[in-house]
């Protein structure tokens, strides 16, 4: 039995207690100005034993921290870790920072004290786990006065240290207070300065893990074994066994971890397969000489933490979902079997026995037949259980998605006849199977994976996400990021949407012609060129990289620089430089990059980019909301042609927080539900006959396949700008298919939502109106790469989330002024109802609400 006493410098005592076990000399600071020597602290000896010190926390916060107060009170060693340094105020911090005490002491303060310079953003709390007995526990507590941010200290015992690092890591998830938590080393191989910073870009960017990874990957060989047994969990981030990562904890369930060793991040992946992560790249200060931790012993820990998780219950079934799956795919090739059979048969009776067709149209030609033959077998004999969507749709997808093969089969078929020489029938062949997988995995991902999942493990995600807060692209991902100081200065395609933006673009962009300004020069706020973009080097998967200075923001696919690449420089003016593939696609650069720019340099502005259709009949201003293909763009035409409305816009317009609305007219997508407004005389034959095929293409059924592929790890982007560029989208401008009136603004008076279903009509509140405006915005920015960057998007001060909030608030302050309805109709009678239901103007210009129809 040891005894202890602390004297103050005030000559106060701490009553003598008898404490249990080896007892340990410690030095503890007292409060500043109590006990200076020379203006430096001095602190004062306070011996206390190894096993039993926990209970002694109490007394020193209350001597030597604040103000030699005497309370009373003990604390369970075994219930809550110590509050050495106690958070003021009663709201929890938003992070929480956990740092193994074993590690050098004079690295312990130097993280401590770096740590406290960086406590000027998001509250933070600092919890130490101390699985030592070197007294670094003691360190932390000897620190604790030096301290601005809050700290608390968990020791575990030597009976307790289950899980080694991973535990201690464990232990510190389950006392953490913060909505965030920050797992790093306390030997600065971690630049303390960059813990917060992860927590922040996982808030701001909604995702639930930031791996910081270091530059100069370490265990290569431990990387490489781990995404080979788990590449489907570990194959996204480019260190899965780093030590350093920030996890939001409400993604987390403590209950399935079983950590071992050091490799905890391995753990939760691997347990959490559908977690969505973010990597920051950092540079690893190098471990003095000395503190190896990669011993032999670390290695037998890691290669039986992974065995244990490869055998693991959930791993078991991935696995036995496996096997089901090469059945599957065993019975989806006898299927494609028989196509290849049907296929073969109709290409010989077309080109060589019956007609002479010439083989590529007789290869055409037979892919419809036996794309029907294996539809019904499919559907018969491989997805014989419940199946998502109808039938029609379903069969939509499945020939849409044989028809993008087809274009991508031809070509190989003649380089393999006309430049190889090969037979017609043989070179056929060659082509189908070559694409088997490709079919296999895209008929599972894209028709049929809601009804039969294919390995039991959901998707994490096709693009990795890099944040660079420090360095350049190229750093980090193998991406070059060079300079566009030799791109062309000239800009032959100048646009000038009021309220907006200026643009110039080396491309041409349909979408702006309304906006068509050749008087403007070539320094536009906006500035689109063509140029090399994206690595030398072909990629294992797409990147979005977002680098610190300059601001930048690029994406890059699988195939290097043929890829369709693209890059954003928000700087002063905003430059955007696309990949040549990219830049042949023109509606694919407005659609999937410049638009989602300008909704957020719009809402800098003070104006919103709404996705709606807007119209103004007898002096009213009125938009009219709805889903994709829904039946809008039919509605609007009807209104126009009908009752004489004048056009602001069917897709989009400029909204302002006051009603006022600025028009959009962007061309007109010709949809199936649209052919019903479009007269016969007002398209050439040509163009209807390329309209069934358009419109089919690129109706719902054929977005939906586009997303569902998305998912997969393709060049998503390349295939959209290809299939864009074969089959361009049916677009008019409004004065193209009836006469009309474009008028520049008009005043909201009235909303309409509309929807299928039985004939309904009800009022919606500025909440409801909101949200379905909202979620049908949402609805238009679907595809990647648009999650991916926008987070990454700052105009000005504001980031992508100030940005939605000041979006959110100009559109509630313009709902606050108008009269929003639901009309839902079965029969696509909206523009015959939409009239009758009109507010008329009064003489005063002021809108007298009616709330019942």
């Amino acid at each position: 039995m040891a005894t202890c006493s602390f004297q103050s410098p005030d000559s106060r005592l701490i009553p003598r207690q008898e404490l249990g076990g080896k007892a340990r000399r410690v030095e503890i600071p007292t409060k500043l100005g109590h006990a200076r020597d020379n203006g430096a602290l001095r602190l004062l000896p306070f011996t206390f034993p190894s096993s039993s010190w926990l209970p002694v926390r109490a007394r020193c916060e209350r001597e030597a921290v604040q103000e030699n107060t005497k309370k009373t009170g003990e604390v369970d060693p075994d219930s809550a870790p110590l509050d050495i340094r106690p958070t003021r105020g009663r709201q929890p911090p938003e992070i929480s920072v956990i740092i193994s005490a074993r590690a050098n002491t004079d690295d312990l303060a130097i993280v401590l004290r770096q740590l406290s310079v960086e406590h000027s953003g998001p509250s933070m709390e600092i919890l130490f786990v101390d699985d030592s007995d070197d007294g670094a526990g003691d360190v932390v507590l000897s620190m604790a006065a030096l301290s601005s941010v809050p700290m608390r200290l968990i020791h575990r015992g030597p009976g307790e240290r289950h899980g080694g690092f991973g535990g201690a890591v464990l232990a510190g998830l389950a006392q953490a207070r913060g909505m965030w938590a920050v797992v790093m080393d306390g030997d600065l191989r971690h630049p303390p300065a960059l813990a917060p910073r992860l927590a922040e870009i996982g808030r701001s960017r909604d995702v639930d893990v930031v791996i910081a990874t270091s530059r100069q990957l370490v265990s290569i060989l431990s990387t490489a074994v781990a995404k080979a047994t788990f590449p489907r969990r570990l194959g996204q981030p480019r260190d899965p066994l780093s030590g350093f990562f920030a996890i939001r904890r409400a993604a987390l369930d403590l209950d399935r971890l079983r950590p071992a060793g050091r490799k905890i991040l391995m753990e939760i992946l691997v347990r959490h397969p559908g977690l969505r992560t973010v990597e920051v790249p950092f540079s690893t200060q190098p471990r003095p000489a000395g503190r190896r931790k990669a011993l032999p012993r670390e290695g037998m820990t890691f290669v039986r933490h992974l065995v244990r998780l490869r055998t693991s219950p959930s791993s078991r079934r991935a696995t036995s979902s496996g096997k089901r799956w090469l059945v599957h795919a065993g019975a989806f090739g006898l299927v494609g079997l028989s196509g290849l059979l049907v296929n073969t048969a109709v290409l010989w009776l077309l080109h060589e026995h019956l007609f002479g067709l010439h083989y590529m149209l007789a290869a055409a030609l037979a892919t419809e037949a036996s794309t029907t033959w294996l539809f019904v077998l499919t559907e018969t004999l491989i997805y014989r259980r419940a199946k998502p969507g109808t039938t029609a749709s379903r069969a939509i997808r499945f020939f849409l998605l044989n028809h993008v093969l087809l274009v991508l089969r031809l070509p190989m078929l003649a380089l393999l006849v006309d430049g190889l020489g090969l037979g017609v029938l043989l070179s056929n062949a060659v082509t189908l199977g070559l694409l088997f997988v490709v079919r296999l995995l895209a008929t599972d991902s894209a028709i049929y994976r809601q009804a039969e999942p294919v390995a039991g493990e959901p998707a994490r995600g096709a693009i990795r996400v890099v944040v660079d807060v420090a360095g350049s692209a190229s750093a980090s991902t193998g991406v070059a990021s060079k300079r566009s100081s030799g791109l062309a200065r000239y800009l032959p395609y100048r646009y000038c949407i009021p309220k907006v933006a200026t643009i110039g673009s080396q491309v041409r962009l349909a979408e702006l012609d309304y906006f068509r300004a050749q008087w403007l020069d070539n320094d536009t706020e906006i500035q689109i060129r063509v140029g090399p973009v994206g690595s030398r080097h072909p990629l294992p998967r797409a990147v979005v990289t977002q680098s610190a200075s300059p601001l930048t923001i690029e994406y890059a696919e699988h195939l290097g620089r043929f890829g369709a690449n693209f890059r954003i420089s928000l700087d002063d003016p905003i430059e955007v430089v696309v990949s040549p593939s990219l830049g042949r696609s023109p509606h694919v650069v407005y659609t999937n990059v410049l638009e989602a720019l300008l909704r957020f340099v719009a809402v800098s502005r003070g104006v919103m980019l709404l996705h709606s259709a807007c119209l103004e009949l007898d002096g009213a201003g009125m938009l009219i909301s709805a889903r994709t293909d829904t039946g809008k763009t039919g509605t609007v035409l009807r209104l126009v042609r009908e009752h004489g409305a004048k056009f602001l816009s069917d897709d989009m317009i400029v909204l302002h927080g006051d009603g006022r609305v600025g028009c959009f007219p962007k061309p007109l997508t010709i949809s199936n539900h649209t052919l019903r407004a479009v007269r016969s005389d007002e398209l050439t034959r040509r163009e209807w006959r390329r309209l069934w095929p358009q419109s089919l293409l690129h109706s719902r059924q054929g977005r939906q396949l586009g997303l569902s592929l998305s998912h997969l790890n393709v060049p998503i982007m390349g295939t959209n700008a290809l299939t864009q560029r074969i089959v361009p989208p049916p677009k008019y401008a409004v004065d193209r298919l009836l006469p009309c009136e474009i008028v520049p603004e008009s005043k909201l008076t009235e909303l309409f939502v509309i929807e299928r279903g039985p004939h309904a009509i009800s009022d919606l509140s500025p909440c409801d109106a909101m949200s379905a405006l909202l979620t049908n915005t949402d609805d238009a920015y679907q595809f990647p790469p648009f999650h991916q960057v926008t987070p990454s998007i700052v105009i000005g001060e504001d980031d992508h989330l100030a940005l939605r909030e000041k979006e959110r608030e100009i559109l509630a302050s313009a709902l606050g002024r108008i009269r929003a309805r639901s009309l839902a109709t079965p029969d696509f009678s909206w523009a015959d109802e939409i009239p009758r239901l009109l507010v008329p103007r009064p003489a005063n210009g002021r809108l007298t609400p009616r709330w019942h129809a």
